[in-house]
């Protein structure tokens, strides 16, 4: 994995081709533990990635429902 910042594409993309080497069972265990490695933190990477994801849409669906709650005539109240 390079030092540049992949994508959430990208490393899903890179966590496939590691799955798929380390499923073919002829890497030595220092290549092994390497790419065990790498798809750790490119997992980590994605879900964090997930879960930034995730608060932006509850942020605007919430946001969304406020707005639709204003329109049809009724205020929140504090």
């Amino acid at each position: 994995m390079s030092k540049r910042q992949l994508n959430f594409e990208k490393s899903l993309e890179r966590l496939e081709v590691i799955v798929s080497d380390m499923e073919k069972a002829d890497l030595d265990l220092d290549k092994s533990l390497a790419l065990f490695a790498e798809g750790s933190k490119l997992v980590k990477l994605c879900s964090k990635k997930l879960n930034e994801t995730k608060k932006k849409i509850e942020i605007i669906t919430s946001s969304r429902k406020i707005e639709l709650f204003k329109e049809q005539g009724f205020e929140e109240k504090n």
